[in-house]
Formats: C-alpha cells, sequence, structure tokens
C-alpha cells in the first residue's frame, strides 16, 4: 500500500568519496509496512528524477530512534499544531496496533 507523501521528506546517503541527497515532496509516494523483524519504509518519486529509496529498520533500532526523538522533543521548541495533531494521532494507531 503505497500513498502520497503530505509533506516532504530528504535522504542523504554520504560515502568518503561522493554524497547522495534526494527529496521526495507532494509528488512522491511513501509505504510503511511491518516485516517479521522490523518496519520496511520506501519513498519513490515518478517524477522528471525518478528515484526511489528502501530501508529496512529492526525493531530495536526503531524503539531507539523513536526513544532518541521523544527526547530531543523536550528541548526543542514546539512543533506546529496541525503537525503535532498528526503525528499523535499515528502514533495512537501503533500503541492500538501493538496491543
Amino acid at each position: 500500500m503505497t500513498k502520497r507523501v503530505q509533506d516532504k521528506a530528504v535522504v542523504s546517503i554520504e560515502f568518503p568519496d561522493k554524497v547522495y541527497i534526494g527529496s521526495f515532496a507532494r509528488n512522491s509516494k511513501v509505504e510503511a509496512r511491518a516485516e517479521d523483524d522490523g518496519l520496511l519504509i520506501k519513498l519513490v518519486s515518478a517524477g522528471e528524477q525518478k528515484r526511489e529509496v528502501e530501508m529496512h529498520l529492526h525493531h530495536h533500532v526503531l524503539a531507539d530512534i523513536l526513544a532518541e526523538w521523544a527526547e530531543s522533543l523536550v528541548d526543542d521548541p514546539p512543533m506546529q499544531t496541525d503537525h503535532r495533531k498528526t503525528l499523535k494521532s499515528a502514533l495512537k494507531r501503533v500503541e492500538k496496533a501493538l496491543k
């Protein structure tokens, strides 16, 4: 299942001799799905410059990312109200699905 990107995502991969940077805006699609041992995230841009990125995060890595993000939210300036509402709604759905 894929859906349109609501906002924007930027992906950067750095190697010793080169850097790849790609942005995925509203004309792009995003897919996120559970797999046996983690979460698969896929971003696809089918515009003039076609690009695709996939990332698989094992459950413990995903949990670490979410925990660090939560800690950083305490110190960061408040996020926009619509962003907060969207995130709260999504996190409630995740919590319900994990029960």
